[in-house]
């Protein structure tokens, strides 16, 4: 179920039937020359979706904001201030609350929120909410990953690469376009020398071009087997929240706790 074409019967009838609300997060950023700006939020409310039709769930609208500082030299970027973003998603989860969810997963359909998502849901033990959160991190089991590998005939992977695009191309062929692929995005390795180090140019020092991986072998029916692996995990884990007591009860127990230490 889609937030935003619900009527407001049809939505509180959801929330009392659900409880559960997905946010899929996706940013506004350069993915080679072939791809477009949205594609993280396009195919990661996509996949929302389709997992939710799977478990029913509440999807938020799609949404665009998260961390992509290192894409800021690119044409189509859009960033907002660190500290302005992680209020601005505060809000948004609290607003999720406050219309009756008490179980919220974020789903995280962008490699450059893989640092930020889990900081946000550690920030829910700054102050007691009514609800909790759940962090989506692509939870492909063994024999899903089995499977996801298959399918692919190329190695390198990570960004506009031969996944993103095939997935893109099974959700919205009319926006890809494959005769503008370049050369293979390969790792420089610039840091090479630092080992054991991250930096804020980590990225931008493997991937000036913001490709990752070779496009060329992408197809939509292999996106359409990638995306129904990842719906499928996507699903199991919102059975799995639905089910759970456990998070909910240690949260209550911590805040106790924390108010009398």
């Amino acid at each position: 179920m889609q937030w935003e074409q619900l009527t407001s019967p049809e939505f509180a009838r959801a929330v009392r039937e659900t409880g559960v609300c997905l946010v899929a997060f996706g940013v506004l950023e350069r993915h080679g020359d072939h791809l477009p700006l949205g594609t993280d939020y396009l195919n990661g409310h996509r996949l929302a979706c389709l997992a939710a039709e799977q478990e029913p769930a509440v999807v938020f609208p799609p949404f665009y904001f998260g961390q992509i500082y290192e894409a800021r030299c690119f044409p189509g970027t859009l960033t907002i201030k660190p500290t302005l973003l992680l209020e601005l998603v505060t809000g948004i989860l609290d607003e999720i609350g406050r219309n009756g969810f008490r179980k919220i997963i974020l789903v995280n359909a962008h490699g450059g929120n893989d640092a930020f998502l889990p900081f946000l849901t550690q920030t829910m033990l700054w102050e007691q909410k009514p609800y909790s959160v759940y962090c989506f991190e692509r939870g492909l089991n063994e024999a899903d990953r089995a499977e996801w590998d298959s399918i692919l005939e190329t190695s390198e992977h990570g960004h506009a690469c031969e996944c993103e695009t095939s997935i893109s191309l099974a959700n919205h062929p009319e926006l890809v376009r494959m005769d503008e692929i370049g050369e293979p995005g390969q790792a420089l390795r610039r840091l090479d020398s630092l080992p054991a180090n991250f930096s804020a140019v980590s990225w931008y020092a493997n991937y000036p071009n913001h490709y990752a991986g070779d496009a060329r072998p992408a197809t939509a029916e292999k996106g359409k087997k990638l995306q129904a692996i990842q719906a499928r995990a996507l699903a199991r884990f919102i059975r799995a929240v639905k089910a759970d007591q456990v998070v909910p009860k240690l949260e209550a127990e911590f805040f106790e706790r924390a108010a009398k230490p």
